[in-house]
């Protein structure tokens, strides 16, 4: 029986046991690196990712059960997001540099991330942190001027903590396909017969799949002809909705995530801001968490504005408010609020988008593989495509919408197949 772990000891990435007084030897990369830069001489190719992985490997907490890792990626926007907004405060020349350089170096590690296939908490960090920040200056810079009545810090607070409840609810099981379904009908009753793991393991597993999720038909249909055609029509489906990753036949509208890597019921995108895909199962809550955050963001940048420029227009006060860096916490407040006006316009479009989409039965990744294959077309200004495959119209496209999930939405999504 193995020693149960003390609280600073831990299982490094090697699967030995080690101990965070130890974190800086056995360093063999590290040195070999620092001689080589002495020395003026290159590096080994992969070293600097070696060394990388062991330093995030190594910075853990000491916990109950054992020392537990921390997310190096959790930490820039706990440190970088206040720091940023205290120093544009200070004149504003340095909030529009600085509010301008914010979102592009957001984007540029999006792309970054992207690019390289990998999953990262930076932005969901970011996200909780700035409605935290946020929410903070607001109770220690806005409320003590007085001229908010109690009534409106308590609608403002419930929108966050609705806020709160929806974005866990949105970071729930999406709808992950697994290998072996038992629960599932065969596929001629109206369900996806997922194929036992023994027979895609096999060489001709595709084959085989197909052919064991159409042979259970075949008990109740002894026509020949009828069988050949369902035989060749199920074996051009298999290949086309035939995942070599997981190994699986996939659903109707289902799409296989390279960054969870696995396959997901009726995939729309996989979102950074939760770090989770959207899909059949969490694609109304993650609509709700988008409208929450507008709602609660505008009502909060409204409170703000009215606070610090009194008698002024929102809109007005947003671009022209006199006196604001006139004292510290004023302009604290305006960079706090132009700062939630970009971020919320960022999330409205995304939800503009959103709402376009289910307008018009679409997912993110129907209408990119769409535009990639040549067969949709766009609308309103190219921000929606329509790939004319699942859109039956305004009402019938938000009802089924609206039903994701149970027995019904799955049933109407194969029957329009």
């Amino acid at each position: 029986m193995e020693e149960p772990l003390c609280c600073c000891e831990y299982i490094d990435r090697r699967g030995e046991k080690n101990h965070l007084v130890a974190c800086c030897c056995d360093c063999e990369d590290l040195d070999e690196g620092c001689e080589r830069w002495l020395t003026c001489r290159s590096l080994p190719p992969g070293t600097l990712e070696r060394i990388a992985d062991t330093i995030l490997d190594r910075f853990r907490i000491p916990w109950l059960k054992g020392a537990i890792k921390i997310n190096i990626s959790l930490l820039p926007p706990l440190v970088l997001l206040p720091v940023f907004l205290h120093v544009a405060a200070l004149h504003f020349l340095l909030a529009l540099v600085i509010l301008t350089s914010l979102p592009v170096v957001v984007l540029w590690y999006y792309y970054l991330t992207h690019r390289r296939k990998g999953r990262t908490l930076f932005f969901l960090s970011l996200g909780l942190f700035s409605l935290g920040y946020m929410y903070y200056v607001f109770l220690r810079e806005v409320v003590p001027r007085g001229h908010l009545g109690q009534t409106q810090v308590v609608i403002l607070t419930c929108g966050l903590i609705l806020l709160l409840v929806a974005l866990s609810q949105a970071k729930r099981d999406p709808g992950y396909l697994t290998s072996q379904m038992s629960n599932d009908k065969s596929p001629c009753q109206g369900s996806n017969d997922l194929p036992n793991r023994k027979i895609l393991g096999s060489s001709n597993g595709l084959h085989g799949a197909a052919v064991s999720g159409i042979a259970s038909c075949h008990a109740k249909n002894s026509d020949a002809k009828g069988y050949s055609r369902m035989l060749a029509e199920g074996l051009d489906r298999a290949k086309e909705d035939w995942c070599t990753k997981c190994q699986l036949i996939r659903p109707p509208r289902a799409g296989h995530c390279r960054l969870c890597g696995i396959c997901v019921r009726r995939l729309d995108h996989h979102c950074v801001w939760i770090n989770s895909c959207v899909g059949e199962w969490n694609h109304r809550a993650f609509i709700l968490v988008l409208s929450l955050f507008l709602l609660t963001s505008i009502y909060g940048i409204t409170l703000t504005l009215d606070t610090i420029c009194r008698g002024q227009n929102m809109f007005i006060a947003l671009f022209y408010c006199p006196g604001t860096y006139a004292d510290y916490s004023s302009a604290l407040s305006f960079t706090c609020v132009w700062y939630c006006a970009i971020v919320t316009a960022g999330m409205g479009y995304i939800l503009l988008i959103q709402l376009l989409n289910i307008s018009y039965n679409v997912t993110e990744r129907e209408a990119r593989l769409a535009l990639r294959e040549d067969t949709g077309r766009r609308l309103l200004g190219g921000i929606v495509v329509d790939t004319g495959k699942y859109n039956q119209g305004f009402l019938y496209n938000w009802g089924q919408f609206l039903t994701l999930g149970s027995p019904t939405s799955q049933h109407s999504a194969e029957d329009i197949v």
